[in-house]
């Protein structure tokens, strides 16, 4: 009796422990050259597969997104005009989605139904219906070059930021069109919403600073100065941060939302640009173009931890 007692106990260990490593979130890395994957255990923050196992997804390949529900990783292959359908698990393609010409931004719905790409030579947006796996709208952008999208976190709005036009796109997902027009100082890049979306805030590369909208009336309400060419932005699930990255300067703004002041500075590595937050939000992964690596932050203490190697121009980082 006492021996089976054990052999249950043990077996009920191993299944923990199994479970325990199974659920652990992993940080899915874009290499643009390479046009590859890499798989980085953020238990361990180590690279454990590069996706594909063998060749390429594309000879570009930029932003990556992640599914709320299941297990399947999109991929925007820039040179094929698509975003490759990936099984995580199976760690292969299964689909390929024909956006339009040169995408490069994507998000995906809070409840997981649509896809957005940015598409930048046609001045517009798709949003695909991830059932089907095919483009179900095309909307037009008011601006130029649009190139980061992101959903509102209530599903109502969709922000394209536009490069070339220095505004951002505000549309309608109801209407399916652009409804107004946020005029950013210069060159607008990442995009992120506070998690109540009351606000929205726009990195603006090439004017050093980081906007902060009311997406009541869509005007900019205040900003703050961070680093040489911002371009990323991360809001933490409390809202009471907000991470932006500084390519030229080679650092991440960290910014306290309640006195909308940079509170730290942190070193990374060369052209710093996407990133993501772990599940409970203790650190934070941010790519590295230049330095061919992602920077692992610990956001309690504002320290880098530790730089992971990865592929060729990593373009950012997304969490599952």
């Amino acid at each position: 009796m006492q021996q089976a007692l054990q052999q249950l106990l043990f077996t009920a260990a191993l299944a923990t422990t199994s479970f325990s490593a199974f659920s652990q979130p992993f940080a899915y890395v874009p290499n643009e050259k390479d046009g590859t994957v890499s798989v980085i255990d953020t238990s361990t923050d180590e690279v454990v597969k590069r996706l594909p196992a063998k060749g390429q997804f594309g000879k570009k390949v930029q932003a990556a997104a992640v599914h709320p529900g299941n297990q399947n990783l999109y991929v925007v292959v820039r040179d094929k005009n698509a975003v490759a359908v990936v099984d995580t698990q199976q760690g292969k393609q299964v689909a390929l989605i024909k956006v339009g010409d040169e995408p490069e931004g994507i998000d995906i719905s809070p409840d997981g139904k649509l896809l957005a790409a940015c598409l930048e030579e046609e001045n517009a947006v798709a949003l695909v219906d991830l059932q089907a796996n095919k483009v179900k709208y095309t909307i037009h952008t008011q601006g130029r070059n649009p190139e980061h999208c992101v959903f509102s976190p209530d599903q109502q709005w969709l922000l394209a930021s536009n490069e070339e036009s220095n505004n951002v796109d505000v549309i309608n997902l109801r209407s399916l069109k652009s409804e107004h027009l946020i005029a950013a100082t210069k060159h607008p890049r990442g995009v992120g919403f506070s998690p109540d979306g009351k606000w929205a805030y726009v990195a603006n590369e090439a004017a050093n600073l980081l906007e902060i909208v009311s997406t009541s009336d869509w005007k900019v309400q205040a900003n703050i100065k961070v680093g040489l060419r911002s371009n990323g932005v991360k809001v933490n699930a409390d809202g009471s941060r907000i991470y932006v990255s500084n390519g030229g300067d080679h650092n991440i703004s960290v910014i306290d939302t309640a006195s909308r002041q940079v509170i730290a500075t942190i070193a990374v590595g060369q052209r710093p640009w996407n990133m993501a937050l772990t599940p409970d939000g203790k650190k934070l992964y941010v790519a590295n173009g230049r330095s061919h690596s992602v920077s692992v932050i610990d956001t309690q203490t504002n320290q880098r931890l530790k730089d992971i190697p990865v592929g060729t121009l990593p373009w950012g980082v997304v969490i599952r």
